[in-house]
């Protein structure tokens, strides 16, 4: 590696490291700077005491509502990022998705570009996670050109039991497009993988599928413990010149031809915003006053559907979904969303929610339970935005659509009473959980409304690309990781097509 390669990646989170295997064949010299480090095997890593109850993997960091009151955010620093501790669930946005959406309350607009010009790049992200799925379940699924490389995880029991009751009512469940190696994980242990971090025990995450594939080629570096400071621009007052870090104390920088930040739609716009100088006074790639703006966060709860004649032995469950609300709520009015299991939720994780509740009283719960996902779209808003005040992380999520949301959740109770379990519980998640934050740096035409042209190209720099969850215009109503990787290969073509690293 040259001490100036011709690319700086800043994150190995999903874009990033997609866009570095997008890249790898260019032959290009790319160094990936990655602020963690690796997860390391240990027990903690299926030790749902230390996950869940303890915060053992959780960030020594504190972000602040607008307002002063701080928290500490569920955002992971390790090399994958938080694809480390992801779900896993590898779903395309429905061709909807791409088109202006009338809600209830507000519209959620169209994307620059419709669903089948990424179509080639989702069917590539597909191949490279390894997905396991099936086509024909799912109405709203939209044209694939390929098939899923591998057949779906299949139902345990317990799973299959309720996935055929919800077909017997009318609902159309579909599974899961997942990046799991089943067989692999619980080789490792009898646990979920929702949640809990991967060292490389056959989850698909950003390191252990794309960056792996990346770092097979030899001129691509990763170096760990680099946290970027800040970005400068030339004397043009254009092109970045210089990325600043800092590695073991030690400031330092380096020079590359291109520049791809990839450290999550929170932390990219704070680099941004805290990369501001005499000629861009309001931060980087920042002339349309858009960068941190349209946070997103999907409104999602926890549902638990319990009945004492059902028994729930299985260890995995996160197999199935469905998308009956997810364009309309049923009736022919707005959409509300998509539903999906969570991993097996048991007495440990309830634990760390009714921590008054004894543990073994929770076991029983659990043991005749069924645990579910609502998630509803969040609208983009301006005033919805993250913010630097010094060293502060200051987040204004003006939440929309809850209403909607509120719906879903009711509306998924009458389904899973109907199902036959007369007791359901939910649970909203709050701004410490990560629900798939987006937005912030959205892609657009016009760079008086939007940081980043189609190619994730700051229209005011032409060396620097944004390709994580920020570039996002709308944050839909599924998991967005497999939309990243999909225009994460898209925006590495477009570079090695285009030659930009002159």
């Amino acid at each position: 590696m040259t001490s100036n390669p011709d690319i700086v990646i800043i994150g190995s989170g999903i874009g990033g490291s997609t866009a570095a295997a997008g890249l790898a064949a260019t032959g290009a010299s790319i160094l990936i700077l990655e602020a963690g480090d690796h997860i390391a095997d240990r027990p903690e890593n299926r030790d749902q005491r230390a996950i869940f109850q303890r915060g053992y993997f959780r960030p020594k960091e504190m972000w602040y509502e607008h307002g002063g009151q701080a928290f500490n955010p569920g955002n992971y620093y390790y090399v994958g990022g938080n694809s480390k501790f992801y779900g896993a669930v590898l779903v395309r946005y429905r061709r909807e998705d791409f088109e202006e959406m009338a809600h209830r309350e507000g519209v959620s607009p169209a994307w620059p570009f419709p669903y089948d010009e990424l179509e080639p790049w989702y069917s590539r992200a597909e191949q490279l996670f390894m997905v396991r799925g099936n086509l024909g379940e799912d109405p709203t699924e939209p044209q694939h050109s390929l098939p899923y490389p591998f057949p779906p995880v299949p139902d345990e029991p317990a799973i299959a039991r309720i996935r055929k009751q919800l077909k017997s009512i009318g609902m159309h469940p579909y599974s899961l497009p997942l990046g799991i190696d089943i067989e692999r994980w619980l080789a490792k242990a009898k646990t979920p993988w929702d949640a809990h971090p991967n060292a490389n025990d056959g989850k698909m995450d950003a390191e252990t599928a794309a960056l792996a594939f990346a770092l097979k080629h030899e001129q691509i570096t990763l170096q760990t413990g680099s946290r970027v400071t800040r970005l400068e621009v030339g004397a043009n007052g254009k092109r970045i010149e210089t990325v600043h870090y800092v590695k073991d104390g030690e400031q330092r920088k380096v020079s590359p031809k291109l520049v791809i930040l990839s450290a999550g739609a929170v932390q990219s716009a704070v680099l941004l915003l805290r990369s501001a100088d005499e000629r861009h006074p309001g931060g980087l790639a920042n002339r349309s006053d858009q960068v941190g703006r349209n946070f997103m966060n999907h409104n999602s709860s926890a549902v638990l559907a319990v009945s004492p004649i059902y028994r729930n032995d299985s260890v995995y469950q996160k197999t199935f979904g469905f998308n009956d609300f997810y364009l309309s709520d049923g009736e022919g009015g707005p959409p509300l969303g998509n539903v999906q299991l969570l991993g097996r939720v048991s007495a440990a994780i309830l634990k760390a929610n009714m921590p008054k509740v004894p543990e073994w009283l929770l076991g029983q719960i659990s043991a005749h339970a069924i645990d579910f996902y609502a998630m509803s779209e969040d609208i983009p808003h301006p005033e919805s935005r993250i913010m630097v005040d010094g060293d502060r992380i200051v987040l204004k999520w003006h939440r929309t659509n809850w209403d909607a949301h509120l719906d879903l959740v009711r509306r998924l109770k009458g389904v899973l009473k109907k199902a036959g379990f007369p007791i359901v519980l939910s649970r909203p998640f709050d701004k410490r959980t990560p629900s798939h934050q987006c937005g912030t740096i959205r892609i657009g035409h016009d760079p008086a409304t939007s940081p980043l042209d189609v190619y994730c190209r700051a229209h005011d720099h032409p060396n620097l690309f944004v390709v994580d969850a920020g570039f996002l215009p709308t944050s839909a109503a599924v998991n967005p990781a497999l939309t990243v990787a999909a225009q994460a290969l898209r925006v590495a073509d477009h570079i090695a097509s285009e030659d930009m690293r002159s």
